[in-house]
């Protein structure tokens, strides 16, 4: 909330002042961004793939996807929406001044206010957010093998058998 007004919260700190949370904010925004731009590069073999798929799906040609398939890819593609207008919404806020007139202030390049960005931002953010617990609950199986993969490929992150602790 804003300072004054009826937000009789706006003093109290927790665990950071209001303008470090602000400051984690913004640069976990810009980190997750740059994480973006590099998952994408990583899989998109597999973006390029599942386009033609769907394409394909809708023009009613095989192979045809399962259903498991489609919700895969709308559950992904509400991922990628939600954190394309999050990421978008956020960089506007971030460079585009408020004006003399505020959160209400109209900005001349996009003619929306301030506010209109921020409860945008603010709902794609939440929208993000399920979505990417949806994909991940979809993938945990995949998650839990591939880091039992890497943990045993790793040898400083293999933990010793319970027998050999106590014998030492």
């Amino acid at each position: 909330g804003r300072q004054g007004g009826r937000n009789a919260l706006y003093g109290v700190t927790i665990l950071f002042s209001r303008h470090t949370w602000s400051d984690l904010h913004i640069w976990s925004g810009v980190i997750m961004i740059a994480a973006a731009i590099v998952h994408i590069a990583i899989h998109w073999r597999w973006i390029a793939s599942m386009s033609k798929r769907v394409v394909r799906d809708l023009l009613g040609r095989p192979p045809f996807m399962n259903n498991r398939g489609r919700f895969n890819v709308l559950v992904d593609a509400m991922v990628a929406i939600s954190f394309l207008v999050t990421a978008v919404s956020g960089v506007v806020l971030l460079f585009v001044p408020a004006g003399s007139g505020g959160r209400l202030a109209t900005d001349p390049l996009f003619a929306v206010s301030r506010t209109s960005w921020d409860l945008l931002h603010t709902w794609a953010g939440v929208a993000l957010a399920v979505a990417v617990i949806v994909h991940l609950a979809i993938h945990w199986g995949w998650i839990v093998k591939v880091t039992k993969n890497v943990a045993v490929w790793a040898p400083g992150l293999r933990t010793q058998p319970q027998s050999d602790v106590a014998q030492a």
